[in-house]
């Protein structure tokens, strides 16, 4: 995409009881106005700047080019802030704290909308979608509605955030009866994900080669489960030849993607954009000419 972008950062946001200050990223196009809200939510991962709000340029920069505010927090389970918070509630992965933040965005979007430049009075607050990957997408789908037990407490956690209208499900985890890799027990917290109360419509996006055997040996269908234990509107957008980063949708060049497929992101960025544009706005014909256009690369349904 060749629309200019602005990208700033960071933006503080001050969230009582949380360790550290709320950093976000927000990118924009330079014009245009009641634009749209994606909040992208990182995963966890290896790299540090790769897992907060750093990270996601190849697609947080081609969905504001397509005209969308994108807000990066960085969570608390960021390994740019290990040292800070490894022994808060919550660690490492910090399940809960990561769906507040993106209430908390929403709740301080006036500060957020001021803070950037340009960017004031050109926001269409009622368009909101969340988007997330790999641990993130579990982020987005607990906001989605999915709810899971606290290993903890043994209480149920309704994180539903109901301002958030659409998402975009990256190669999250599936149901936790099959977790049975060498990481299980790390996401105990996973075990007892409920998919039947995510109501909110979105688009479920999985690798057809993503075969996450630290977890699971169910192979690459287990992404697809927020799809297939969900109740409709669901999409499912099956990515063909695509591993856990999809092309690399983390970051450009990064060492972790084992699929790097720069004509693969530039599909998934349109075809993600192109579901939300039609989504807010029926009349909108861009969903049904993506998916037409790169009908080789991916599958719908």
């Amino acid at each position: 995409m060749s629309t200019p972008v602005i990208s700033y950062s960071p933006v503080i946001l001050s969230v009582p009881g949380r360790p550290v200050d709320l950093q976000v990223r927000v990118s924009a196009p330079a014009t245009g106005t009641k634009l749209p809200i994606i909040l992208l939510s990182h995963g966890h991962g290896h790299a540090n700047n790769l897992s907060s709000l750093n990270g996601y340029a190849p697609i947080a920069n081609d969905w504001a080019a397509r005209g969308f505010v994108v807000v990066q927090p960085t969570h608390l389970s960021s390994r740019t802030l290990t040292n800070q918070v490894a022994d808060a509630p919550g660690a490492p992965y910090f399940w809960r704290s990561r769906a507040e933040d993106m209430s908390q965005i929403l709740d301080q979007f006036d500060l957020i909308e001021n803070a950037v430049p340009q960017l004031a009075g050109r926001v269409n607050r009622d368009q909101v979608a969340v988007a997330g990957h790999s641990l993130g997408g579990f982020t987005a789908t607990q906001l989605l509605g999915a709810r899971i037990t606290d290993p903890e407490t043994g209480e149920i956690a309704d994180l539903l955030e109901p301002r958030i209208k659409q998402g975009i499900v990256f190669a999250a985890p599936g149901r936790g009866d099959v977790l049975n890799g060498p990481m299980a027990d790390a996401i105990d917290f996973a075990r007892t994900i409920d998919f039947s109360t995510m109501t909110t419509p979105a688009l479920i996006v999985a690798g057809d080669k993503d075969d996450s055997q630290h977890f699971t040996d169910f192979g690459p269908d287990w992404h697809a489960d927020p799809y297939h234990l969900a109740p409709a509107p669901k999409t499912l957008l099956t990515v063909f030849g695509a591993e856990h980063l999809l092309g690399g949708i983390q970051g450009y060049d990064a060492a972790e993607t084992t699929d790097e497929n720069p004509e693969r992101v530039a599909a998934i960025a349109r075809l993600t954009a192109a579901y939300l544009h039609t989504q807010f706005d029926p009349t909108d014909p861009a969903w049904q000419e993506a998916t037409t256009a790169l009908s080789d690369l991916v599958k719908v349904g």
